[in-house]
């Protein structure tokens, strides 16, 4: 029953429009601040792979395996991915555009900051996160998704002879 509500429902569309556009927000804001200023994710990949130590370590030893000897030594091209992929997740989901995509792609986001030891938000944004992804469609039906969803439908159908859904209901 709440699955049917969160996915066809036109109120629950609203509710995931304030959600959407309060992840979206964060997620521009936080992208924005790092490319405006100097960021740079040397440190906190170096104090992610030291809290891997220990009796109980934060960080698993196989992320950070990944982040010294992946990340690190390719630190400049995180820094963009990091900074660019908060701007573009922000954005799109502000505009309803690929929502389900770009919640996705938050959430792996969020769960590669909390692998790092790092809770703040993360956790919050990864549940709200949850309701966008299982919502659908519904979920960018008040966004740019309300037009571009059903055309790539209809553009990229397989089977011509299936009929095609004209009328959209809020």
């Amino acid at each position: 029953m709440f699955m049917n509500w969160l996915r066809q429902q036109a109120s629950a569309a609203f509710i995931l429009l304030l959600i959407r556009l309060y992840l979206g927000y964060t997620w521009l804001t936080a992208g924005w601040e790092k490319q405006t200023g100097e960021f740079d994710a040397t440190g906190f990949l170096k104090g992610a792979i030291a809290n891997s130590s220990g009796e109980h370590p934060a960080v698993q030893g196989w992320w950070a395996a990944f982040l010294k000897h992946v990340a690190l030594p390719n630190v400049e091209f995180f820094n963009v991915l990091v900074v660019w992929g908060e701007i573009l997740v922000g954005a799109a989901l502000i505009l309803g555009i690929f929502t389900t995509f770009s919640a996705l792609m938050g959430a792996v986001m969020n769960f590669a900051f909390m692998f790092s030891g790092t809770t703040s938000t993360n956790p919050q944004m990864v549940l709200l996160t949850f309701f966008l992804l299982v919502a659908g469609f519904n979920a960018g039906k008040w966004g740019v998704d309300y037009w571009v969803i059903p055309y790539l439908r209809q553009r990229f159908r397989r089977n011509p002879s299936y009929p095609s859904q004209t009328t959209r209901h809020l």
